[in-house]
């Protein structure tokens, strides 16, 4: 009689250190987060997104499914800050040095990475730490590098960005902007390239946060709990069936999977050829301008628009695409009173277009 093994479990066939991360788009609902994290992944220069929401509803489960739709990036082998083989204005000091004396820069391929920054972390974790008489030395090679060189050309997430140290924020705001992470010690000071998309999620009822954090987001988007019952059973199943069997849920994805990553793919290719009119462009600006936003606000509206276009796969951007942009892009920026709920709807953008249209017509 012919015998039968046992079938093994997961665990005795798969390493114990993979983690399985839930499919994005497995993820049920939340049309517009979702959508906000694919606009990031075509374009960085978006500038990230803010997530508010109550917990449990998918915010972290979504920011780490982002991750497997991201394409792979070249990077210097062995290099701590990530520093790009073919363009000397994304790297460090080091590699630079290098690249200038014609040395061929050995590189690897990989993903990019979803770098978590938690709350208790004290600034050496984030900035690096630096070694004063290395430094004096050997310069960059001083540093003990941080998260923030980690992150370089990749992603910063924080969840419960709103509880994070304002001394800790206040670094994060100097290195978003320049896009460089400088440690001092002692009047000495090394810097190094940190250009990351800036991913933060958080609960408005534990707190909300300064301003000047906030216009450092590309985009926000407010989720809200799924009520439909209906949605809310296929959520039970999917998690349950996840959590049962990572492996084989994973792989009932894989297609769906495969055919958003091509769209992400190829909408990349596609955005440096997207243009905007003068006359859109116009209209972004007076939107913008009669809303007191910030200057940052016209560009992220224009950038996330042209996006858009691309996602869906066209060369010019159209009125829609910048009143959707213009829905990611402004709420956050005009906020005016404390717990003031950040939105603007699309009928009050398209009563100031219009009226703007008239304005110019009548001139």
């Amino acid at each position: 009689m012919r015998k039968y093994s046992k079938r093994k479990s997961l665990g005795d066939i798969m390493p114990h250190h993979i983690r399985f991360v839930f499919p994005f788009t497995a993820i049920v609902g939340q049309e517009k987060m979702k959508k906000a994290l694919l606009l990031n992944a075509v374009n960085p220069r978006i500038g990230g997104v803010l997530i508010r929401g109550q917990k449990g509803t998918g915010k972290s489960t979504a920011v780490r499914a982002l991750a497997d739709l991201l394409p792979e990036i070249k990077v210097v082998k062995d290099c701590p800050f990530n520093c790009n083989p073919d363009n000397p204005r994304e790297m460090c000091d080091s590699c630079y040095d290098k690249y200038a004396k014609g040395e061929q820069l050995p590189w690897i391929k990989r993903k990019i990475k979803i770098v978590n920054l938690p709350l208790n972390a004290t600034i050496d974790r984030v900035a690096g730490t630096l070694n004063i008489e290395k430094a004096l030395r050997e310069g960059l090679k001083a540093l003990d590098p941080g998260l923030l060189a980690e992150a370089n050309r990749g992603i910063l997430y924080i969840d419960e960005v709103n509880l994070l140290d304002d001394y800790i924020a206040d670094v994060l705001l100097d290195v978003a902007a320049s896009g460089v992470n400088v440690v001092e010690r002692e009047n000495v000071s090394v810097m190094h390239p940190s250009r990351f998309i800036l991913i933060g999620t958080m609960n408005p009822e534990e707190g909300e946060l300064r301003p000047q954090l906030l216009d450092r987001f590309g985009l926000q988007v407010e989720v809200e709990p799924i009520t439909d019952p209906a949605l809310q059973v296929e959520i039970v199943k999917r998690v349950e069936e996840f959590e049962a069997d990572p492996l084989a849920f994973t792989a009932k994805y894989e297609e769906k999977q495969r055919e958003l990553k091509l769209i992400v793919e190829k909408a990349r290719q596609l955005l440096p050829k997207v243009q905007i009119s003068d006359k859109l462009l116009q209209e972004v600006a007076n939107v913008c301008s009669q809303l007191s936003v910030s200057n940052r606000a016209p560009i992220v509206v224009t950038r996330t628009a042209k996006t858009i276009a691309a996602l869906s796969e066209r060369a010019n951007v159209e009125k829609n695409d910048v009143l959707e942009a213009m829905e990611f892009a402004l709420p956050h920026r005009m906020r005016k009173k404390p717990f003031e709920q950040p939105y603007v709807s699309r009928e009050k953008l398209e009563e100031i277009i219009s009226k703007d249209c008239l304005n110019i017509e009548a001139k």
